[in-house]
């Protein structure tokens, strides 16, 4: 790939130079040294991926990204130091269309940086030739059957790139009803799995927590896939987590767990198919319109990277197509949510 560095610091941009000179599969472009520079760089010689800092001078990496989605767009990694510490600019960036995040390496003393950076960068060329080819076959499936329990009304979101913003959008300022369960699967290195719920949870009227291996549902509260494993439902409404399918380059996979929904889900279910790069999520949402679920999908103008929700488009898996401001009011029509007086949005959505 030709991958573009946008970082103010020299030891970190040449730190990055090194790792992708490092492998004759990537080229570096072009460095920028602000994010103003790294936009107005993207519109003349776009690259296949941009390494993109968070705290530059003039603009920082939250704005490039955002710009550059809306013009010029390209794959960005959020590229930084210690993102743990800045846990809502990192989101604020997945929101405007980053594809991931991990810590800057460092051109002496860190071991498995290197290792780790590559590993990212070839997973994102995955992403990339992926969004472009025909949609994944059908996960491996259990069998069984359900036993009642006290989530009657289960609500699946799936959302990639762009998803953090979209569904603290779609979820705020009500509560589920009771009886009612939510489960997101977001494409996110289990890494920052814990920082996004948190982030999410202080967006949110409801509670947000991760799923441990042998959860049960919760009725009001938002339950998010935390492994890099893929999320799935059994007979018996456990929550749990399988490596395979192994070579599922999204994971965890959407696809994965819609199906778990539409084999095992006695009950009434929504899925939501949200922004994303790819296709993952497009088939899952088709089988679960066959079992007679609702589905829905965001539409191409408010989708930060229109790949997933117009996968499920082509696949007519979406019963609707719904701009995302629209989403939220969708979900609380149909299940009977109550608003919260007074809500504003937080200035971090």
């Amino acid at each position: 790939m030709k991958i573009a560095i946008a970082n103010d610091v020299a030891m970190a941009a040449e730190a990055l130079r090194r790792v992708v000179a490092s492998t004759q599969e990537h080229q570096v472009l072009w460095i920028a040294r602000t994010g103003l520079e790294a936009v107005r760089m993207c519109e003349g010689n776009r690259p296949d991926l941009i390494l993109m800092d968070l705290n530059m001078p003039e603009m920082d990496g939250v704005e490039a990204t955002r710009l550059i989605m809306e013009q010029s767009p390209c794959a960005i990694l959020v590229v930084t130091g210690r993102p743990q510490d800045n846990v809502n600019q990192v989101f604020r960036a997945l929101g405007a269309g980053a594809l991931d995040v991990t810590a800057t390496p460092v051109l002496q003393g860190q071991v498995g940086g290197d290792s780790e950076l590559l590993a990212k960068i070839k997973t994102i060329g995955k992403l990339i030739r992926h969004s472009a080819e025909a949609p994944s076959p059908r996960p491996m499936q259990a069998n069984g059957e359900r036993s009642d329990g006290q989530v009657t009304t289960l609500v699946a979101i799936g959302a990639s790139t762009g998803g953090p913003s979209a569904v603290a959008k779609v979820l705020s300022g009500w509560t589920a009803p009771p009886g009612c369960a939510i489960v997101l699967v977001q494409h996110i290195d289990e890494t920052f799995a814990s920082h996004f719920a948190k982030w999410l949870d202080d967006q949110l009227d409801m509670p947000v927590r991760v799923i441990a291996e042998g959860d049960e549902l919760v009725a009001g509260s938002v339950l998010v896939a935390k492994t890099n494993d893929h999320l799935r439902l059994d007979q018996n409404y456990r929550l749990g987590y399988d490596a395979a399918p192994r070579d599922y380059v999204y994971r965890p996979s959407v696809d994965v767990f819609f199906h778990c929904v539409a084999q095992h889900w006695r009950g009434d279910a929504i899925g939501v198919l949200l922004t994303g790069m790819g296709r993952d999520g497009g088939d899952g949402l088709l089988a679960m319109r066959r079992a007679g679920k609702t589905t829905i999908a965001q539409d191409q103008a408010s989708s930060a990277v229109y790949g997933m929700p117009r996968a499920a488009a082509e696949l007519d898996a979406a019963q609707q197509i719904l701009p995302l401001d629209r989403i939220g009011a969708s979900l609380r029509s149909r299940l009977g949510a109550k608003l919260n007086n007074g809500w504003e949005p937080s200035p971090n959505i």
